[in-house]
């Protein structure tokens, strides 16, 4: 299949966890001339294998992905980051004549290419342990409970289990004195301004299946298949690296956050299973929730054997 790579726009490809994304990305990396950027979340890390889903050697020898394995467990990683890094990362392979395929799942770091960010003030470790102080006393739904009295809109957009978007929109009101809705809002006018040229080189396209409960089996069959392929194992040895800890990004990861409290005693390993497959399962509803408002989103069945061909189709079509 041939095409213009110069006319093509970038390819986002989107879908919940499970969905099949990545054998798509291969497929298409196979047929036409596309270099892979990660946008998933957990994949960045070193040493997070199994339980991220991150391609083997072999696929990553036939299909190199950028901005993947690249970080150490114990460090932070933002959506502005990514947004640079991505936006590098498009440049360079365009430089290669070229075409970028971003593939993920990471539903925020997509808007953040997409929209660009608001200016928010930097993380401050004061307001972030007085944070995690009432957090520790009163659990992260008091935090909810708080950010509802000073951000009502941000509130009912984050889930009260959402630790890490919870202590960042609350500390941004603790820092600044206005709401991270007031402030979204104040820059988006500029931001759409200065990303325009950038929004109209991307095309997003997202395959998940028509029925949800398809996905359910998907997620729990994978989820069991990490567990024998040494998810526990793999945990372990990042619990006891000994500077780790469960406040951290990378250790809340959907699945790594479940087997790190049964190493710690605190549940079964029964109720590890239970809890990873039902962290999933919320993890895919809110990846759904973010696609079914995404505007100029091409929707495709991951479990139609043609996708694929209709995939080919669109992008040769975006090409002329």
């Amino acid at each position: 299949m041939e095409l213009n790579a110069q006319q093509c726009p970038a390819i986002c490809l989107m879908g919940p966890t499970a969905s099949g994304k990545t054998a798509l990305a291969i497929d298409l990396v196979q047929r036409l001339p596309f270099d892979i950027i990660n946008v998933d979340s957990a994949q960045i890390y070193k040493d997070m294998n199994v339980g991220t889903g991150k391609p083997d050697a072999d696929t990553l020898r036939r299909a190199p992905h950028r901005l993947i394995d690249f970080l150490d467990p114990s460090e932070s990683y933002s959506a502005a980051r990514f947004r640079s890094d991505a936006i590098a990362e498009m440049a360079a392979i365009r430089d290669q004549g070229r075409i970028p395929l971003l593939v993920g799942g990471t539903m925020l770091y997509f808007k953040a290419l997409r929209d660009g960010l608001a200016v928010l003030p930097e993380a401050d470790p004061g307001v972030r342990a007085d944070i995690s102080a009432l957090a520790q006393r009163e659990g992260w739904p008091a935090v909810h409970a708080r950010l509802a009295e000073v951000d009502s809109v941000a509130a009912q957009r984050i889930h009260p289990n959402d630790p890490q978007r919870l202590q960042r929109a609350l500390e941004v009101f603790m820092v600044t004195g206005r709401s991270l809705t007031s402030l979204q809002a104040l820059d988006q006018s500029t931001r759409n301004q200065v990303d325009k040229a950038l929004s109209e080189d991307l095309m997003f396209v997202s395959i998940q299946p028509v029925e949800r409960s398809v996905l359910h089996c998907k997620i729990e069959r994978r989820f069991r298949q990490m567990l024998d392929e040494g998810l526990v194992d793999e945990v372990r040895a990042l619990h006891q690296r000994g500077d780790l800890h469960p406040g951290l990004p990378s250790i809340r990861s959907v699945g790594y956050r479940q087997v790190w409290q049964y190493l710690d005693g605190e549940i079964s390993f029964d109720a590890m299973v239970e809890r990873g497959i039902i962290a999933t399962r919320q993890l895919a509803k809110r990846q759904m929730t973010w696609l079914r408002s995404w505007d100029r989103l091409h929707n495709f069945d991951s479990e139609s054997p043609e996708t694929l061909a209709q995939v080919l189709k669109l992008i040769q079509a975006a090409s002329i």
